[in-house]
């Protein structure tokens, strides 16, 4: 996948947690995290390291250097978890979750990581589906895993030496 034209891909810094957090509050299956635990996601001194990306408009154009989404994953080699990928609702459809995705599997692959594995909400078809084509494959099933409303969570797995190879 080659660079989306204006896109800017960057670690996430403490400058850009407010976007985050809009952005995270504006969609219903964003993770709602304490501030304590988006500090922690860009700490590099916590308990299990992050890698956590943003995703913004290059400074010529309509959004002007904002943050239009987000991802972050917990390494714990030769795996690491995708605890979370968002893009902001009106920036969505664009490719932009599939180009931080791209940014982040190559930053975990250069950390030693070969298998990234995630869960998600089994009625999130959007997200089954974006990851699917990514291509990841489910591996299991959480029953009764999340809470408000109960919902079984779907496993799923993406080997990184193979995609990205």
């Amino acid at each position: 996948m080659k660079p989306l034209e204006g896109a800017v891909i960057r670690r996430m810094t403490v400058v850009d947690l407010d976007r985050v957090l809009a952005i995270a509050r504006n969609l219903p299956q964003a993770p709602h995290w304490t501030e304590s635990a988006w500090l922690n996601a860009i700490n590099p001194e916590s308990t299990p390291r992050r890698i956590a990306l943003v995703i913004g408009a290059s400074r010529a154009g309509p959004q002007s250097g904002s943050i239009l989404g987000f991802a972050i994953a917990s390494l714990l080699p030769p795996q690491a978890e995708l605890e979370t990928i968002a893009v902001a609702a009106e920036s969505q459809r664009l490719g932009l979750g599939g180009h931080i995705f791209q940014a982040l599997a190559a930053e975990l692959q250069a950390a030693g990581v070969s298998e990234l594995v995630l869960e998600v909400r089994a009625s999130n078809q959007p997200a089954l589906a974006f990851y699917g084509a990514l291509g990841f494959v489910k591996t299991g099933l959480r029953l009764g895993y999340y809470a408000d409303p109960k919902e079984d969570a779907v496993l799923m797995s993406l080997p990184l030496a193979e995609k990205l190879a």
